[in-house]
């Protein structure tokens, strides 16, 4: 018999074997209930090879997908089994180059045995042994609608007391009482606010493709977007349940345990940021803390992360003056009491320290802009040290109302206040425009690396423009107003107008950014047309000397 015949032969067996493996695990698949996938794969597979069967030019077979078809066949079991796939030194990978083999048949049928054999016994084993973990974890989705129902649920509980404890008091106390619980958790209520949307903030410019890393100067292992939400879900838990358990404490008689709630969250939040410890982020804590001290003392050059977190701060400066009021209180045991009823007392709303920590960011960004033009000579780092210093005689003349005779303020001293917050709401609306933003590349920060359905609706929209600009105008002007002595005691306006000013702020980031980011691009490309341009003169230089 010819070595072609006999070829022929010891395949046709072999196929043969096969179909008949084949035809049992069909039957041990329809026993376990297994749909059958990956035994119409297997099948296929056989029946390719019937008809690929060749020879090279020495007579020697070529297998062309037959240890494919042992590698299916070995599939099955661990597919019913829930096993791993166990791969024989005889099979290759798929798309690998076709193997030369001089193994006859009975070779080949051993060989397809022991891997069937082999796999039986790996799944054997692997089903004795427990579950990994990792198959029996939750879903993200469920574990997602499960937090957000356990916050509903906080939510109504804290709600359904707080709502329950204020109905508790008399209608003569219930205002004053609501105004200093407002007054104590309002300024972390905001700052919560602002770490949410900065969230967003780093989320859109992380999907636009902007390394903000680089921009800001920060570590590889800075804090993302979901772990900046991570910060504020905590804040918006912790701040209102403090507050709930403050109303609840005081309607029920327990004053000096409703006293001590907001001195152990401010304490709590003091202690967490100056924690010496490796815990609770503390790179982030560590160059959060160095830029304010930074911004406090500008001794060095001005960064990019120095002067924009002291814009930041500029919005904040009612937190500030409000956590300046809260801490008075805390020193002076004041918490619960009536004692800072008497508007001049040392922590009264008529009190000196409100308008001095009022104008403290704007003072430190005062500050460094003028440390900026000693160390660059830049003459607009000077006009803008103007911009903040406009916000200076809005903030003192605001506070002469509590100081001088009511004539006095109406005829002289408020159409002065009037004219210096117009000047500093144009003159602060005019700079956003030409310096802190680049119009000629407007909303390229919504324009994300891929398809989203945010950047389909702000990136290149005529409508983006004027929102921002329109917006940006008007409450820049009502930040202004917010510092009107009248409006001091109707809380819930003023928590309004500054909740405003920090969307405002928000909207403000996304372009302050985009522009900072379109300047470091072009520099970057000047200085490599710079570094090209001499290697063209020197291969020019080259050529000349090569020619002469």
């Amino acid at each position: 018999m010819s070595r072609g015949a006999s070829h022929l032969k010891n395949t046709s067996q072999l196929n043969k074997f096969l179909y008949y493996k084949l035809f049992c695990l069909f039957l041990l698949s329809k026993f376990f209930g297994i749909s059958g996938f990956g035994l119409s794969q297997a099948a296929n597979e056989v029946i390719r090879c019937w008809f690929s069967v060749t020879y090279d030019k020495r007579g020697r077979q070529v297998l062309c997908k037959l240890e494919e078809v042992k590698l299916h066949l070995c599939l099955l079991f661990p597919s019913m089994l829930g096993g791993r796939q166990v791969l024989s030194p005889h099979l290759r990978k798929s798309g690998s180059r076709h193997v030369v083999s001089d193994l006859d048949a009975s070779e080949m049928e051993n060989g397809v045995e022991e891997v069937l054999l082999h796999s039986l016994e790996v799944n054997s084993l692997r089903a004795a042994t427990p579950m990994n973990a990792a198959v029996i974890m939750p879903s993200p989705v469920l574990i997602w609608r499960f937090k957000l129902l356990m916050f509903l649920i906080w939510g109504f509980i804290c709600c359904k007391f707080g709502w329950d404890s204020v109905m508790r008091m008399s209608a003569d106390k219930r205002d004053l009482f609501l105004y200093e619980a407002f007054l104590y958790y309002n300024p972390l209520l905001l700052v919560a606010l602002m770490v949410w949307l900065w969230g967003i903030n780093l989320w859109f410019i992380a999907q636009a493709g902007v390394n903000y890393a680089k921009i800001f100067d920060l570590e590889q292992n800075h804090l993302t977007h979901k772990e900046i939400w991570r910060c504020a879900t905590w804040m918006t838990i912790i701040v209102p349940t403090s507050m709930t358990a403050y109303l609840y404490l005081y309607s029920h008689g327990e004053v000096s345990y409703a006293a001590s709630q907001p001195v152990i969250l401010y304490a709590a939040v003091g202690m967490i940021l100056i924690f010496p410890f490796d815990i609770f982020y503390f790179s982030s804590r560590y160059y959060f803390l160095r830029t304010l001290w930074r911004i406090v003392f500008p001794l060095q050059a001005i960064s990019f992360s120095d002067f924009f977190v002291a814009d930041i701060l500029t919005s904040m400066a009612k937190v500030f003056s409000d956590l300046e009021r809260s801490v008075c209180r805390m020193v002076h045991r004041q918490v619960a009491t009536i004692a800072w009823l008497e508007a001049d007392s040392v922590c009264g709303s008529h009190s000196v320290a409100i308008p001095l920590v009022l104008v403290l960011p704007y003072l430190f960004r005062l500050f460094q802009c003028l440390r900026q033009y000693k160390d660059t000579g830049e003459k607009t780092t000077l006009l803008n040290a103007l911009k903040y210093s406009t916000a200076v005689p809005v903030i003192f003349l605001s506070a002469l109302k509590y100081h001088v005779f009511p004539d006095r303020w109406t005829n002289f001293y408020r159409p002065l206040w009037l004219l210096s917050s117009v000047v500093n709401s144009l003159y602060s609306f005019y700079w956003d425009l030409s310096r802190d933003w680049d119009l000629s590349g407007f909303t390229r920060i919504f324009k994300f690396t891929k398809p989203h359905i945010c950047s389909h609706l702000l990136h290149g929209r005529l409508w983006v423009y004027f929102w921002v600009i329109g917006s940006n105008l008007v409450l820049r002007c009502t930040w202004t107003y917010k510092l009107s002595a009248h409006l001091r005691h109707n809380y819930l306006t003023v928590f309004a107008i500054a909740a405003l000013e920090i969307f405002r702020r928000f909207q403000w980031i996304f372009f302050r950014i985009e522009n900072e980011w379109n300047k470091m691009n072009s520099k970057s490309h000047v200085q490599l047309s710079a570094i090209e341009i001499p290697n063209e003169e020197e291969k020019l230089l080259d050529s000349s000397n090569r020619n002469v």
